[in-house]
Parts: structure tokens; sequence; C-alpha cells
């Protein structure tokens, strides 16, 4: 395969920052909450689904190493889809990652960026005036969206740059995660912090599964909490045609980075839990554990440290979505080819990529603000969590590739041929199915009960198929002249 024309600019280190940094530190406070709040405060069901969503990560980082040293050309995952099945296929790929996946996660984060520096700043100054509460306010949307703008122009303006702000943000939001995992666990210990179910129904030990709290769907319902967690690490392929020595540096890269997302997240989730009351931490959220163990003054520095640890996964995410469009366009596939494929001579970035990608996430921002928090959703039915239910298919895609590959690959040694793919598939299958019940099945009992008809999983599949309707109507190559 040919290469791209982005200059080899990324060494080990920015890989490993890229996986890690893309991952950890937003999903981590925002889900831990959820995860609370989804299993009721039951500790050991939580930590289960942290060790669930993070194996589910492995299996499918493991499968994608075999790949990465296989196939290398302009954007790993749609690169990936295009050895494995075939052109059409790595276009729909790129196209879903482009328009839905990537931006959608892109848009939380930068929600949560504002969110963690508004609230840090109201911790701060208690009698800073905001016209809504750091969540749900209207300043948080309108923060996010400068913040938006802002990593944008530092990612087109010198991709240099925007490869050591991701160095440096990736060990700065290791700071407040491994303190207080740490320190946490310690203070829990000498303070009997338990962390015991703030419902004793919700218990693990409770027999009465599928009736109920503590049945399989509160467990699969925590785990597609921790799938936003986890995910973005496969945006780290973006760059792969940009990584010194990639068939090489990239899987070493996504296998430590995994490793020590999973390590991370563990010890940090058992740390919170000795930090602060289990029902504190379900009412106020994971961060109000750093006031109470550190102190108001330096609990609050360490809620700065969260803010910024959000920024780096924002601007992580980013690097991918601005690559979207080019990934599909050299490929003669897309809107508008050879305006999408051009590079800047001067910044040697997709110019006109980069501004579509973010208008794209512009729009997902706007629709995450109407949909989920405002007092009545802007699009009714249509209003999903637009942070969790895009999982549903990226991981529905992933299976036809890992089986194409294992039809393909006929030179690989059993384990890189059939071993690695199926864990895949068996990771990805998890997921879906846990995806499906959680914001499918479970909603429609509850609100057939009610005599009312709830299915998130349903609106956004018909979203996902307008989505990828469209993007079928770009599918025909350019003819070249």
């Amino acid at each position: 395969m040919e290469n791209s024309g982005l200059k080899k600019q990324y060494g080990l280190l920015m890989a490993i920052c890229m996986v890690v940094g893309t991952v950890v530190g937003s999903g981590v406070f925002f889900k831990a909450q959820a995860v609370l709040n989804t299993t009721n405060g039951d500790m050991p069901m939580g930590i289960i689904a942290w060790i669930i969503g993070g194996l589910v990560m492995i299996f499918c980082v493991l499968a994608f190493c075999v790949m990465a040293q296989q196939y290398e050309k302009v954007n790993g995952l749609v690169d990936y889809a295009e050895a494995t099945i075939g052109s059409k296929y790595a276009y729909m790929m790129g196209w879903f990652t482009t328009v839905l996946y990537a931006p959608a996660m892109t848009s939380v984060l930068a929600w949560l960026t504002a969110r963690y520096f508004l609230t840090f700043m109201v911790s701060v100054n208690p009698d800073l005036q905001l016209a809504g509460d750091p969540v749900t306010g209207s300043e948080t949307f309108l923060l996010a969206g400068f913040i938006l703008i802002c990593v944008f122009a530092v990612n087109t303006l010198s991709s240099k740059l925007a490869g050591k702000l991701q160095i440096s943000a990736t060990f700065v939001k290791l700071i407040p995660l491994l303190l207080m995992a740490v320190i946490g666990t310690i203070y829990g210990l000498s303070h009997d912090m338990t962390g015991a179910p703030v419902d004793a129904s919700a218990s693990m030990l409770s027999t009465n599964f599928g009736t109920g709290t503590g049945d399989f769907s509160t467990l699969f319902g925590a785990v597609v909490a921790t799938a936003f967690a986890y995910e973005g690490w496969i945006l780290a392929t973006s760059i792969n045609s940009e990584i010194k020595n990639s068939k090489k540096n990239l899987p070493i890269a996504l296998i430590l980075g995994g490793i020590i997302i999973i390590a991370v997240y563990l010890f940090y989730y058992i740390g919170i839990a000795g930090g602060a009351p289990v029902a504190t931490l379900m009412k106020d959220g994971t961060t109000s554990a750093f006031t109470t163990v550190f102190g108001n003054v330096l609990g609050n520095i360490l809620n700065l440290f969260v803010a910024v640890s959000c920024l780096g996964t924002l601007n992580g995410l980013l690097i991918g979505c601005i690559r979207g469009m080019y990934s599909v366009a050299v490929r003669g596939m897309g809107p508008k080819v050879d305006l999408m494929k051009q590079v800047d001579p001067a910044s040697g970035m997709p110019s006109n990529s980069c501004i579509v990608g973010l208008v794209i996430v512009a729009g997902w921002l706007v629709y995450f603000y109407g949909a989920n928090l405002t007092e009545t959703p802007w699009f009714g039915k249509f209003s999903f969590d637009s942070s969790e239910l895009p999982i549903i298919t990226i991981y529905a895609l992933y299976i036809p590739m890992f089986i194409q590959f294992m039809r393909k690959e006929k030179n690989l040694s059993p384990v890189k041929r059939f071993v690695l793919p199926s864990l895949g598939i068996i990771g990805s299958a998890c997921m879906v199915i846990a995806a499906i019940y959680s914001h499918g099945y479970a909603p429609y009992m509850a609100a057939k009960e009610k005599g009312e008809f709830s299915c998130p999983v349903l609106f956004y599949l018909i979203v996902f198929v307008v989505f990828m309707a469209i993007g079928a109507l770009f599918m025909k190559p350019k003819k070249k002249a």
C-alpha cells in the first residue's frame, strides 16, 4: 500500500501517550459516578464491571495489534477495514468514525472539560454567579465550545505543539488518579470506609438475577458505562502513518497503553471508595473524594488537574476527528475529494478536513447538550446518550474485520491468526449485547410497565442508518481524469 502525504513525526512515547491520553482522564471521573449509580453503590459489582470493560478493550487491542503489524497507510482503523474486507467497507467505517463515533465522543469531552473547569472555579470562588450549575448550565455549554475551538487551533496550526500538549497532559492527568489510588485507599482503611452498597439488595451476593437490582441488567449497565471510559484507544491508530516505525511502535503503544489504563482505573476506583462515603460519591461525583482526603485547598488543585486531564483527552480525540475526512478522501471517496485530501504545505495538516471535523464535533456538542442536559430534551425520543450508544455499532463493525482477517492471513501463526482475533470477536460481541440489553431491553421493559414506550437503542440505530445512508451517496470513487 502506498503511504500518505503526512510526515512521520511521532515516536513511541507520543504513541503511548496518544493511547493513554485519549482514554484516561475523563471517562474515569465522569463514568465512575455512573457506575456507582447504576450498581446502587455496590463497589464489588463496580469493580467487576471495570474489569470486564478492561478485558474487552485488551481483547480488541491484541487483535488490532496483529493488524497494525501487517498494514499501514493513512488511518489505522480504516486501513485495517480496507485490507481485511475491502475499500467500500473501509469507506463506510471511515465515514462512521468521522461523522458519528469520534465526534460524538469528542463533543462530550469538550463539555466535560468545561464542567470540571467551572467546578474548580466555583470551589475556589463560592461567590461566583452562574446562570445554572456547572453540569447543565449554559455557561458550561458556551465554555465547551470555546475550549473546542482553542484545541482545534492548536492542532491545525502546529501538529508538533499538539503532540507536546498530548504528552504533557498525559503525565499531568495521572497525578490525581495515582494520588487518589494510593492515599484514598490508605485513608479508607484508617477511617473504616467499607464501600458497602447503599441498598443491601444491590449486593453481588444477591441471587435474584433477572428480577431487579443486582441482576444482569445492572451489571450490563455498569459495563456499558465503563465502555465510554475505555473508549478512544482505537483513534490512536489514526496517526499510524505519522508514527516512526509504525508497524513496531504502534502495537507496543497499544499493549502498554492498555495495561496502564486498566491498572490506573481499577486503583482509582478502589481509592475513591476509601476517600468518601459511597452515598456522597453517588450524589456529588467521585471528584468529591479529593477534598475529603486532601482538604479544600489541595483537593481543589487536584480538581484543576482533572480539568487538564479532560483537556488532554479532548486533544487526543480531536487529533483523530480532524483527520477523518482526509482518511476517506485519499481513497478517492467521500464529498469534495480534492478539497478534503489537500495537505497544507506550511502546517503539514489537511486543513479542509480539519475544518469539517470541527463543524461536525460542534454539531454533536449541540446535540449532546439538547438531548441530555436540558430539562426537556430537544429531540424527543431521539434524545439518547451519545457518549455510550455509538459503541454498539463500533464493536459490531469490528467483528466482520476479525473474521475476514482469520480467513485471509494464512501465513501467520495460529495464535495471531485465530486466537487473538477470536478474543476480539468475543469481547466485541459481549459489549454489543451489554449495550443492547442495558439501553434497549431494560428501558423498554421498564417503560412497558408504565404503559409507555422507550427504547434508546432503536432510535439511535435509526440515526445510525440515516447517517450511513448519506455516506453511501458519496461512496462511488472519483474517476481519474
